[in-house]
């Protein structure tokens, strides 16, 4: 089958003739993928900033948002069968662990991450397990969800726990509203009844929020922590979202973030750096996210199968990868690249 690899970093992405893969365990599962996402990630990937940490051999196949159909399954799996439409959560996880059996698999112990540290989806199959496959409404089609299980997984699981902390009359500002924010602009309209305001350099990137859900928009590289400050009667929002985390955007989330509320870091690239008096004197929360669970993309697919949740995409066949990674590159692409085999 064709797959899209990497044979060394800082070195193009190479298109090659790999093996088909095979059912091997009971649990298994492999899947005709319909459509795999192009993330950031996949660009720090490219220039070594993973290595260390996922320790994969090189060279292998890259992807880890996919989504398609089943092709096989091992002899054990019952919640899915071939031909079933399925998205696929990026970690294939163990199921035997503590966080496994507190449904918080994400932090699986025993792990494996396809797309980091093993063969992932920018090729015509790939093999997962049974407990990572979702199955899709048939109104979904895969080429149009993939990001989503990642990107839009990642935006879920941010959103949703910032949700919970919401109420009527509240606000919350989302820092971002490409790939992530756009999604998370979605997910927070569908959970939470508070006022949504959106920050982020692009005006279209904030005409679109405004059509996704969101109250206000304001455009960021001026005096925009000013605006978001009157438009929350100068006290800040009880929750911020950062879907950037670079570019000084920390320092401003945190200005943003009313006494006592929470600052979600999604994006990274930089430090937060804050004197310890001032989160003893405000008793804001600063908190990480990671991606969501398998119960999160079960939720998430709900809501994109009710409507809800729409991932904007820009399409390319698997052949054009790296017009698809320098388009996200430079800044080109409006929501997800998506590559189809």
């Amino acid at each position: 089958m064709k797959a899209v690899r990497v044979v060394g970093y800082h070195e193009n992405l190479r298109l090659e003739d790999v093996d088909k893969p095979e059912i091997t365990g009971p649990h298994d599962v492999v899947v005709k993928i319909g459509g795999a996402g192009v993330c950031r990630t996949d660009l720090h990937i490219l220039e070594g900033q993973w290595a260390e940490k996922s320790q994969v051999r090189l060279p292998y196949t890259i992807g880890h948002e996919n989504a398609g159909w089943v092709a096989a399954v091992g002899s054990a799996v019952t919640n899915v069968a071939e031909g079933d439409k399925v998205i696929l959560h990026p970690l294939v996880t163990c199921g035997l662990c503590r966080a496994c059996r507190d449904g918080d698999d994400v932090h699986c112990e025993n792990s494996a991450f396809p797309g980091i540290d093993t063969d992932g989806g920018y090729a015509e199959y790939l093999k997962t397990s049974a407990r990572s496959v979702v199955k899709i409404d048939d109104r979904l089609e895969p080429s149009d969800v993939a990001a989503l299980a990642d990107a839009g997984l990642t935006a879920y699981h941010a959103v949703a726990k910032s949700s919970r902390r919401l109420r009527a009359g509240d606000r919350v500002v989302i820092i971002g509203a490409g790939g992530l924010g756009h999604i998370g602009i979605q997910v927070m309209a569908a959970l939470s009844p508070a006022e949504i305001i959106v920050v982020d350099r692009n005006p279209d990137a904030l005409k679109l929020a405004l059509e996704l859900g969101a109250q206000h928009g304001v455009v960021a590289g001026g005096d925009h922590v000013e605006e978001v400050l009157t438009l929350t009667g100068g006290h800040g929002a009880e929750q911020v979202i950062d879907f950037v985390g670079e570019g000084g955007s920390t320092s401003e989330g945190l200005r943003m973030t009313r006494r006592a509320g929470d600052y979600h870091v999604v994006g990274y690239g930089e430090n937060v750096d804050v004197p310890t008096i001032d989160l003893i004197s405000s008793e804001i929360n600063i908190i990480g996210n990671l991606v969501g669970s398998y119960n999160d993309l079960a939720a998430l697919m709900a809501l994109a199968a009710a409507g809800k949740v729409t991932l904007h995409t820009a399409k390319y066949p698997l052949d054009r990868f790296q017009d698809a990674i320098d388009d996200l590159d430079n800044g080109r692409v409006r929501g997800r690249a998506i590559l189809i085999p």
